[in-house]
């Protein structure tokens, strides 16, 4: 942990009291070697994980999964059909996780929470104007107190990415300060849109302003923005969130979004989440994944090592 990142992160206020102190303090992290951040990712993505342990692997993404709709053609019927799935993801092998919440929009909440009640599985709802984040802050007031209120246990907002860009990083604070207050109990997760920010410096830099103003997770993506979570993005991203815990004495979660398709590719985030940020954040409290397609895959792999032949596709209902 940089010694000059621990001085100032011990102070909170004091980096958020002005557009100036903000900006020092992230400008003098630590600049991200890009290069040796693609090399990293791809040595731990080269890893191999044993047969015995294969099995924890694919269990443990099912656990950690955002099971997610987020389309224009959503329908109350479809959130419900989602929700069954995310309480029984295989309804002929009873021993296989539920998954750690259904992602929708605010309209939604209530269906999905009529679709996991008296289950383990949580319900998150997108908020402030997402994906675009381009409405005035009285909107995403609104958007988040309205998904809360309907029985969101989590919201997902977006930032202001073009307020980012220009430097206005107080504003970002304020806007990120604002939405964890509304959201009350529940968590709040910051999604980046790191496709948007252009440089994993600003990645970092993005990474401790969400966490500096409250959030409970950051999240890569929206999904709607290529490219959405690649590992050396998701890597610096732990790495900020492991520095932050050091400096700072809270431990905050990471959630990957978009493009993570195939069971190969969760445990792969999996061996960068043990190797980045450590043991203790390989737990749905603190990693997620955010997916639609995904978990038919870890199915498919799961009940091939049980019986020894691979399920057709179409053996899993469609997400």
């Amino acid at each position: 942990m940089n010694s000059s990142v621990a001085t100032a992160v011990s102070d909170v206020t004091s980096i958020a009291a002005s557009g100036q102190a903000l900006r020092r303090f992230l400008h003098g992290l630590p600049g991200v070697d890009e290069a040796g951040a693609q090399a990293r990712a791809a040595m731990l993505a080269s890893r191999s994980i044993k047969t015995t342990a294969k099995r924890q692997a694919l269990d443990a993404a099912i656990s950690m999964i955002d099971l997610t709709t987020l389309e224009g053609q959503d329908t109350p019927g479809k959130v419900l059909a989602m929700c069954a799935k995310a309480r029984r993801p295989d309804p002929a092998d009873a021993t296989a996780p539920p998954v750690a919440a259904v992602c929708v929009y605010p309209d939604l909440v209530p269906v999905a929470v009529s679709g996991v009640a008296g289950s383990a599985v949580r319900v998150a709802s997108v908020a402030t104007a997402f994906p675009s984040g381009r409405a005035s802050v009285d909107v995403k007031l609104a958007d988040v107190k309205s998904a809360v209120a309907a029985g969101a246990g989590e919201v997902d907002m977006v930032i202001d990415r073009g307020a980012f860009l220009a430097g206005r990083y107080l504003g970002v604070f304020e806007e990120i300060a604002a939405v964890r207050a509304a959201c009350g109990d529940a968590h709040l997760k910051v999604i980046l849109e790191t496709g948007e920010l252009a440089t994993l410096d600003n990645v970092r830099r993005a990474s401790w302003l969400a966490m500096l103003a409250g959030a409970d997770f950051i999240k890569t993506s929206t999904g709607k923005v290529a490219p959405a979570a690649t590992l050396p993005v998701t890597m610096v991203m732990l790495e900020a969130v492991r520095d932050f815990r050091s400096a700072h004495g809270r431990q905050v979660g990471v959630k990957a979004a978009g493009g993570i398709r195939t069971a190969k590719d969760a445990i792969r985030y999996l061996v960068l989440v043990n190797e980045t940020a450590g043991e203790e954040w390989l737990d749905p409290r603190w990693f997620r994944i955010g997916a639609s397609s995904l978990l038919n895959d870890l199915l498919m792999q799961r009940t091939r090592m049980a019986s020894g032949r691979y399920s057709g596709p179409d053996y899993f209902t469609m997400d």
